[in-house]
């Protein structure tokens, strides 16, 4: 419910201020769009198999599951990755270069992502690696646990956790060093100054922002990545269940935690919000109106 309604907000705030929208926010709209897709399409399936205490439907519902999460996993951790080397582009530029960062390339970038995303998502499907339940049986992702008696299943673990998770991560964390030395020099040399200019402040305030998403993604996969690994060269029988189900609930917990983060860092964001729930406030006053009278039964049920 918060991932949903949470990553609709942002999406209806791009969507209202999309003519005012940078290049590199569409990247933000776009990890908003994984958000909301792993949640619409996962979690609903996923929350009634876990009230019904077993997978509710057969391969095909395991298998379509396993591919949701993978493609917007894939897409997340890739569209992090992207914000990173643009914002470290950005910061070590000059205006003119910066500028060159246009729409049109980020859209490109964006296509090539979820291209990307989907190559992964579909190998196993064709034979290189596999889809599977999960150890406590109410979710289904990757088989880790039958890599370790397939060398073709092991090949397309190591290549997945190399290209999709290890070489994101590594870049994610070389650009945000980059970028933090390139901000304590800045403000070594404007330290004299008494008033820092505001382009600074936006620009320390953005890679904040961007920092937090990125540690957010990461601390919340962790985990996850730790226990899947763990799953590859031992059997799955060695970890209790309530030890693979947390991992896998705080992974899926991350898609939340992106718009507290847009909320916290951004007046326009936040303004947007009290206009939208002014905008709700009021079409709920309007609908069910202020009569608790026998004459407006749609209001006592409300109220009820």
């Amino acid at each position: 419910i918060l991932t949903t309604f949470e990553n609709s907000a942002v999406l209806a705030t791009a969507l209202k201020l999309s003519s005012l929208l940078k290049s590199p926010e569409l990247l933000t709209v776009n990890l908003a769009v994984a958000d909301i897709g792993m949640a619409i399409s996962m979690y609903p399936l996923a929350i009634a198999s876990a009230w019904n205490h077993a997978w509710l439907g057969g391969d095909a519902s395991c298998i379509y599951y396993a591919l949701m999460g993978f493609l917007f996993g894939v897409c997340s951790m890739m569209t992090l990755c992207a914000m990173a080397v643009i914002r470290f582009l950005v910061t070590n530029s000059s205006k003119s270069n910066s500028n060159k960062i246009t729409k049109n390339t980020v859209c490109i970038l964006i296509t090539f992502i979820w291209l990307y995303s989907l190559v992964w998502a579909i190998l196993p499907l064709v034979g290189w690696g596999y889809y599977g339940p999960e150890p406590f049986g109410i979710s289904c992702t990757i088989a880790w646990s039958k890599f370790h008696n397939s060398s073709s299943g092991f090949s397309f673990i190591l290549s997945m956790f190399l290209l999709c998770t290890v070489l994101p991560a590594l870049t994610i964390v070389a650009c945000y060093l980059g970028i933090a030395w390139k901000v304590h020099k800045a403000y070594q040399e404007i330290q004299n100054i008494d008033r820092i200019p505001n382009a600074a402040k936006l620009e320390r305030k953005l890679t904040w922002m961007a920092v937090l998403i990125s540690v957010g993604f990461l601390s919340s996969w962790t985990p996850y990545a730790a226990a899947s690994f763990w799953s590859i060269f031992n059997s799955s029988d060695s970890l209790q269940p309530v030890v693979t189900l947390l991992p896998c609930l705080f992974a899926k917990s991350s898609t939340a935690y992106n718009p507290v983060i847009y909320y916290i860092f951004s007046k326009t964001f936040r303004r947007e919000i009290k206009q939208l729930q002014c905008c709700w406030g009021g079409w709920r006053v309007h609908f069910f109106g202020t009569d608790n009278s026998t004459e407006n039964p749609v209001s006592m049920m409300w109220s009820g």
